[in-house]
């Protein structure tokens, strides 16, 4: 399915135009990150709470922790990502990088050109747990 060369942003054709606008792209970009063994959430600590109250009413945000910049034939992104405890860092980043890479090409039709991925937290499974029972101790 790869293509040779990307299409751009807007395309126009015989039969009309076709626009792509980076929301979308964003939203192609979250999904393939988030689908990576080892990402355990996107996007910040703020980010993440947002994106938790939205879910709660049925709108998850799959965009969450992603920015992108959208050029005619080109992509550049930007994702904050929180990892699993134990997973190992640098390689569930570059499968993050590598994912959104194939996304981009082959659903988006574009180049991406630089992807950087930001961790942001480590999520260790029992934490919020403990924190409770903490709080209910005390």
């Amino acid at each position: 399915m790869a293509q040779n060369s990307p299409l751009p942003t807007s395309t126009r054709t015989d039969g009309g135009k076709t626009v792509i606008v980076d929301a979308v792209v964003a939203k192609v970009a979250g999904i393939a990150a988030a689908e990576v063994p080892g990402v355990h959430a996107l996007g910040g600590g703020a980010a993440r709470v947002i994106g938790n109250i939205r879910q709660a009413v049925g709108a998850k945000d799959h965009a969450q922790g992603v920015s992108v910049e959208v050029g005619e034939t080109e992509v550049a992104a930007d994702i904050a990502i929180q990892v699993e405890y134990p997973e190992r860092i640098q390689k569930v980043a570059a499968n993050v990088r590598s994912a959104v890479e194939k996304a981009i090409t082959e659903i988006v039709g574009m180049k991406a050109v630089e992807i950087n991925v930001t961790v942001v937290d480590v999520f260790i499974p029992g934490d919020d747990t403990d924190d409770d029972e903490e709080a209910r101790v005390h």
